[in-house]
C-alpha cells in the first residue's frame, strides 16, 4: 500500500498539525508523506472581512484532494466552511486541544490591566467584538499572518498586545511566551477552535484508514458548534462564538452572537442528556435549540450587519 499523501498548508502550525496526524497514523501502522501547499490566505494579507470568500485557508487544500494530488487533508477545523462539498467527507476529528484564547503582551498583562486606548491586534471578528464588549476603550486593530509574523509585529511595537489561540501556542511549544489566558466567560471560542479536521474524498478508502483517529466526544462537540454556525448562516467571518462539551451523560452548548462594535450581545446556554450512541444526534438537537432561540432574539440582524 502506497503512503497516504497528506495535504497541508506550509505555515509552521499547519505543518505541526499534519505531522501530528502522520505520527498518529504511523502508530496505527499507516505510512504517510506530507504534501505542503500554499493557500490563498497565506499570500493575501488584506484584512479578512465580509467581502472575502469563505475557505480562504482551506480551498487550495481541498482542491488537492479533488484533483488527486493528495489522499487526506488536515485542517484547523475552525477554518473549514460548514457547507460540505458532496465529494468530500470529514472522516475524523482527533482529540481536541484547549479552546482558550490568550492575550499576548510583553508585560504579560490581563485584559483589565491594559491601558485605555491600547492597540490590540486580532484578525477575528469574534475576538474583536468580545474585546469591545468588555473594553470599548481599546483600539482593536486588524492583523494578518501566521503566528510568527504576528509576534514579530508585536515585537516591533505595532501593537500593545495581540490575541492568539492557546492551542497554537502549545502546539508550537512556545511555552515561555508572555501571555494571560482569557476565561471562557471572557472570550468564548470560535466553532471548532482547538480541533483538527481530517478530510478525504467521499468515495475513497482512505476514510476507513483515518477513521481510527476519530474521537467521538470531540466530533460531537464540534458538530454542535458547526451546525449552529450553519443554522445561523454565519460563515466564518461573523461575530459568532460557540462551545460544546460532553460531561458524562450530559452535553452542553453555549453560543453567543454579537454586534461588530460589541455593544449588543445575545447568549444562549442549553444542555441535553446523551449517551455514547446518541452523542451526534444530541449535538444536532442542541444546535437547533440554540440557533432557534438566538434567531428569535434578533441574531440575524446582528449577523447581517457584520457582512
Amino acid at each position: 500500500m502506497s503512503p497516504l499523501r497528506i495535504a497541508t498548508r506550509k505555515s509552521p502550525l499547519a505543518l505541526w498539525q499534519a505531522e501530528y496526524v502522520a505520527k498518529r497514523l504511523q502508530a496505527a501502522g499507516v505510512d504517510s508523506v506530507l504534501v505542503p501547499l500554499v493557500s490563498g490566505g497565506d499570500v493575501d494579507m488584506r484584512p479578512i472581512d465580509g467581502t472575502r470568500q469563505v475557505g480562504l485557508f482551506t480551498k487550495r487544500i481541498q482542491q488537492a484532494l479533488l484533483e488527486n494530488e493528495a489522499d487526506i487533508a488536515v485542517h484547523s477545523l475552525k477554518d473549514l466552511p460548514t457547507e460540505q462539498n458532496p465529494r468530500l467527507l470529514l472522516a475524523a476529528v482527533p482529540e481536541r486541544e484547549t479552546v482558550l484564547d490568550s492575550l499576548v503582551s510583553k508585560a504579560c498583562l490581563r485584559l483589565d490591566q491594559l491601558p485605555s486606548n491600547a492597540r490590540i491586534g486580532t484578525g477575528s471578528q469574534r475576538r474583536a467584538a468580545q474585546l469591545r464588549n468588555h473594553r470599548p476603550d481599546l483600539q482593536v486593530m486588524p492583523i494578518r499572518g501566521n503566528v510568527q509574523t504576528r509576534l514579530g509585529k508585536l515585537d516591533e511595537g505595532e501593537f500593545d498586545a495581540i490575541l492568539l489561540a492557546e492551542a497554537g501556542i502549545l502546539r508550537l511549544e512556545m511555552h515561555e511566551l508572555p501571555r494571560t489566558q482569557f476565561s471562557i466567560e471572557e472570550m468564548l471560542p470560535a466553532p471548532g477552535q482547538g480541533a483538527l479536521g481530517i478530510e478525504v474524498r467521499s468515495d475513497d478508502q482512505a476514510c476507513d484508514t483515518v477513521s481510527v483517529l476519530d474521537h467521538i466526544p470531540a466530533r460531537a462537540a464540534v458538530t454542535a458548534e458547526r451546525k449552529l454556525l450553519a443554522l445561523l448562516h454565519g460563515g466564518c467571518l461573523a461575530p459568532i462564538a460557540a462551545y460544546a462539551q460532553v460531561h458524562g451523560q450530559t452535553m452542553k452548548l453555549t453560543a453567543t452572537v454579537l454586534s461588530q462594535d460589541g455593544s449588543q450581545k445575545l447568549e444562549e446556554k442549553h444542555e441535553l442528556p446523551t449517551t455514547a450512541e446518541s452523542m451526534l444526534a444530541t449535538a444536532h438537537q442542541l444546535a437547533q435549540l440554540a440557533a432557534t432561540a438566538l434567531l428569535e432574539r434578533g441574531a440575524a440582524d446582528l449577523i447581517n450587519a457584520a457582512r
